[in-house]
Order: structure tokens, then C-alpha cells, then sequence
């Protein structure tokens, strides 16, 4: 049984780092990126229509067959602003799974183990929480780092 509430936990902590990359996906680098258009959505014939992100500071010009965007040079104060900005989706991951695994933490605590037993599966629980921030730190310094390249 604690051995199927650590896999549960690690599957949700996964699925929090996946929510996070695809989150840092849409903050705007410099270049362009199809995840940009993300979350755009548009009055089409009455009904709001996702394309994938609208509020981007982009000025969309039609050529007749499509729509360009055209993605403007960003200024070192608004790669700083984004840096900041990562930087609280970066904790918002991180308390994403330490809430996981404090879930996880009381469910084995309500199981009754032996103490020596129960000792070791929090210590499990603390490795995979570990680990799992630690994933959320690498992907958040490769953005970092991809938004202040020029």
C-alpha cells in the first residue's frame, strides 16, 4: 500500500514538472515559437475560438492568405521582467510538490506503520520530492538562460 501511495505522488509530481515546462513554453524568449499561440482566443462566428495566446504585445498583419506576427527585438528590461516571472512559476511548482507530498506524507501517516517503517517510507517521500524540484530547477534555468541569450 505505501509503495502505491509513492507511485501515485511521483506520477502527480511528474505531471506538475510537465504542466511547468508547458507553462515556461508560452513566456516569450526573443524568437519565435509556435507555443506562443498557445492560449489565443478569437470571436469566430459567435463562438471564442482558441488560435493560442492573444495578449502578447504583437500587432498581426494579414497578407491576404494568412496572418504574420511579427515578433519584435525584446530590451534587457523585459528579459529581466520575464526572469522574475519564471521565477514565480518556478515556485508555484515547487509548492505544487511539496503539497503532494505533504498528501502523500499524512496518507502513510493514517496507515499505522511500525515507526521504523513509516520513517523510511517519508524518507522515500522527501527523495522523490527532491528529485522532482530539482527537475523543475534544470528546466527553469535552461529558460532563464534562453531568455537572457540575445
Amino acid at each position: 500500500m505505501p509503495d502505491m501511495l509513492l507511485l501515485e505522488a511521483e506520477e502527480r509530481m511528474e505531471k506538475t514538472v510537465e504542466s511547468y515546462q508547458k507553462e515556461l513554453n508560452t513566456v516569450r524568449t526573443g524568437r519565435a515559437n509556435p507555443n506562443l499561440m498557445d492560449a489565443i482566443c478569437i470571436d469566430y462566428y459567435g463562438v471564442m475560438t482558441p488560435i493560442k495566446q492573444i495578449d502578447l504585445g504583437l500587432n498581426p498583419q494579414s497578407d491576404g492568405t494568412g496572418i504574420r506576427l511579427i515578433i519584435p527585438k525584446m530590451t534587457e528590461e523585459r528579459r529581466r521582467e520575464l526572469t522574475k516571472q519564471v521565477g514565480k512559476m518556478q515556485e508555484a511548482a515547487k509548492v505544487a510538490i511539496r503539497n503532494i507530498r505533504r498528501d502523500v506524507n499524512d496518507a502513510l501517516k493514517k496507515l499505522s506503520l511500525p515507526e521504523d517503517e513509516e520513517k523510511g517510507w517519508l524518507e522515500d517521500s522527501q527523495k522523490a520530492t527532491d528529485e522532482y524540484t530539482a527537475k523543475i530547477d534544470k528546466v527553469t534555468a535552461v529558460k532563464e538562460k534562453e531568455l537572457m541569450t540575445i
